[in-house]
């Protein structure tokens, strides 16, 4: 019988293969072009594990493990991999969850509970069993089952959290991905055999460890393993909160919010976060010499609405707090600095009249009477209406902006003068044990669903310059979170469940044939998992009405 050829069009070239050949074959023809393995396919715009087969013409691109889409599916199929080692190393029998939880430095952080005794011995024994499934070029294989047996199968197997998720899921149907013995669920596409995943390790961490990865711009290197201690203890302590309240996981919440409602969590979560809030006033107030707080976080983490909080508290100790924006110092529109792309940079310090910043903040600090600027966005100029301050004994400035960890922002003022504040929303849920929920994810979204009700963006337009807003972080913001006198995480545990109803219509709003469709449609099938609720028992203080709308303050 012959076989029908086809005709593939890449890289601007017509090919013909047989129908029925797959991917991974087509990918051996153009991987010596390519500087990095080719990990996944984009056939007609849509995306494509290797072992997919060749259907019908159609024009073909690939995704090697340097992209961030390829990247991602390198580190979820090393989880699996770890896995399956931990395992065959271990016996099932004496492993009862082994669970991930965030990131630490390049990896993820895992803990593991059972009879097994966590030590360098056992982990050198995983890391070596991973190496062989590594090097035996193992297939990962790939099924759909209904999700009743999905639910059967997961049941059978103790992973209570993924039974209880999909009870909730409206689809039909489940992908289950199998590593010989071990079948699991992963949010994602994953490599096509092992033999992508080279380059990982293993080290022991608090009471757990971590599977470092290579990331994006050196898929080849792992780097050096840094991690951030005061951002782990405050994404722990969030996961104990949550844990406390018997919701660790997507299907926890699911449960909750059918069985009684989201009041009862809201106000806990609400509570817990303002006590957090007071206990930083009372820090800056027993100090007694901070004349300037300076609050720094990336994108979305809900700064505006923390400084309001934050100012509340600090009144109620006896401060007199004055906030002060950053952003108010920007030099003039037309000498804002250019990106490497010839787009106006306004994330970088050269954006803001540091000097005029510091002659205006020193000044203060010595009791003068300062006029203040705002900045008019619309002109692009800075302007002068008459707000004059002048600080007594007890007033202290509140200071936003993203630069605020930098000293070189504030190089004028005394170090023992500033206490510096880092936020972020450092999401403390999992979708289930092995599936994590990364807090750019929760970020985006509230990006999404705020710009589009104050600035009028659509969610392709956000989602299109979300790479550029997160180079901007990693260059002015990361690096100077350790600098921290204190941390808050503005994650609330019910958030993704009421961002779901702003959210779902403004993704569904992105037409197939853009480029942000990819995205879009990752983060709709993201939010299945979530049973929605609406946002009217949600305080009009809450860092959500940042996002959502509502708000009692200027945000």
């Amino acid at each position: 019988m012959e076989v029908k050829m086809l005709k593939v069009t890449i890289d601007g070239e017509i090919k013909e293969y047989p129908r029925g050949i797959s991917y991974a074959e087509i990918a051996e023809d153009f991987q010596k072009a390519k500087e990095d393995p080719i990990i996944l396919a984009m056939a007609d715009g849509k995306l494509r594990e290797l072992h997919k087969r060749l259907k019908k013409d159609c024009t073909l691109s690939f995704l090697t493990t340097r992209d961030p889409i390829g990247n991602k599916s390198y580190r979820r199929s090393a989880c699996l991999i770890l896995l399956k080692a931990v395992y065959d190393v271990a016996g099932r029998e004496n492993i009862d969850k082994t669970a991930i939880h965030y990131s630490v430095g390049s990896g993820f952080y895992f803990t593991m509970s059972g009879k097994t005794v966590l030590n360098q011995v056992f982990l050198d024994q995983v890391k070596q069993r991973m190496h062989e499934i590594v090097d035996a070029h193992m297939p990962i294989m790939k099924r759909s089952v209904s999700t009743d047996e999905a639910i059967r199968i997961f049941h059978e197997n103790g992973m209570y959290d993924k039974e209880k998720l999909f009870r909730y899921r409206v689809g039909s149907s489940v992908n289950l991905y199998s590593l010989g013995d071990y079948e699991d669920y992963f949010y994602g596409y994953m490599a096509n055999h092992t033999g992508y995943v080279k380059y990982f390790d293993l080290k022991l961490y608090d009471e757990g460890f971590v599977l470092e990865l290579p990331g994006c711009s050196a898929p080849d290197v792992i780097p050096p393993f840094c991690p951030e201690e005061k951002i782990f203890h405050v994404q722990k302590e969030s996961k104990e909160w949550v844990e406390k309240m018997d919701i660790s996981c997507v299907g926890d919440l699911n449960d909750r919010i059918t069985k009684e409602g989201i009041r009862n969590i809201l106000l806990i979560q609400e509570a817990l976060q303002e006590a957090k809030i007071s206990r930083i006033a009372e820090q800056i107030v027993e100090e007694g010499n901070k004349k300037f707080v300076m609050i720094a976080g990336p994108s979305s983490s809900g700064k505006t609405t923390f400084s309001h909080r934050l100012s509340i508290q600090l009144t109620a100790h006896g401060m007199k707090p004055h906030p002060i924006a950053v952003d108010n110092y920007f030099v003039e529109r037309d000498k804002t600095p250019l990106d490497e792309f010839g787009e106006k940079n306004f994330e970088c310090l050269e954006a803001i009249d540091v000097e005029q910043f510091n002659k205006d903040m020193l000044a203060l600090m010595n009791g003068e009477r300062v006029e203040l600027p705002v900045f008019n966005f619309k002109t692009g100029h800075r302007e002068y209406k008459g707000d004059y301050l002048q600080l007594g004994p007890d007033d202290i400035l509140v200071i936003e902006g993203i630069h605020g960890l930098n000293d070189k922002l504030s190089y004028a003022l005394p170090k023992e003068s500033k206490f510096k504040i880092y936020i972020s929303a450092l999401t403390q849920l999992n979708i289930d044990e092995h599936n994590r929920i990364p807090t750019t994810d929760g970020r985006l979204i509230r990006r999404i669903v705020r710009d589009a009700r104050t600035r009028g963006t659509s969610a392709k337009d956000t989602i299109a310059r979300w790479p550029s807003v997160r180079r901007g972080e990693e260059e002015n913001i990361f690096p100077f979170q350790g600098d921290a006198d204190a941390m808050f995480n503005s994650a609330l545990v019910y958030e993704l469940a009421c961002l779901k109803v702003y959210a779902e219509p403004l993704l569904f709003g992105i037409d197939r044939d853009t480029p942000e469709y990819l995205e879009a449609k990752r983060l709709l099938k993201f939010f299945d998992y979530f049973v929605a609720v609406p946002s009217e028992d949600i305080p009009h203080n809450s860092i959500l009405r940042e996002f959502v709308g509502g708000s009692c303050f200027d945000v």
